[in-house]
């Protein structure tokens, strides 16, 4: 099952970023690549936030599955996905990144950090009822909205 996962997301994650291969601008890609996995983040993260509220039914099976997703992904060397200069200033229309990310005293890694914990934690208890899913789905919602309150354009 976990072999089949990994192929899945990889499937998903390249399928994202071919448009991103087709630009002329090469910061277009790293905008793109970065994209693709958060929208792999929230594909995988939508269902569990559902099931720690009740608006999905909690199925055992699929929350470990999509808990193990999102432990994979956070596996993933992305670095170059977040190179300097492919911010919201830069690119308004492209990105929501803000340029403090790439800032001196920014705590994106020490944020990064406090998400891959988060995914750790949850796929350990997923599949184990929805009582021990909800207080780990809190959390990754947290560090979640901890790296987008502060590195994030706000949405209108």
């Amino acid at each position: 099952m976990q072999k089949i996962t990994k192929i899945c997301l990889a499937i998903i994650g390249l399928s994202l970023m071919i448009p991103a291969f087709a630009a002329k601008d090469p910061n277009l890609k790293p905008i793109a690549a970065r994209q693709g996995e958060m929208q792999l983040r929230s594909f995988n993260a939508g269902p569990l936030f559902g099931m720690a509220k009740g608006k999905v039914k909690y199925d055992a099976e699929l929350a470990s599955t999509l808990a193990n997703n999102l432990l994979t992904i956070t596996k993933l060397n992305n670095g170059r996905a977040w190179k300097k200069g492919t911010d919201n200033k830069a690119y308004p229309d492209d990105t929501a990144a803000l340029p403090k990310i790439w800032s001196a005293g920014s705590e994106i890694g020490k944020k990064g950090k406090a998400f891959k914990k988060a995914v750790e934690e949850l796929a350990m208890v997923a599949g184990d009822g929805v009582d021990a899913l909800k207080p780990k789905v809190s959390a990754l919602g947290k560090s979640c909205k901890g790296c987008h309150d502060d590195y994030r354009k706000k949405k209108k």
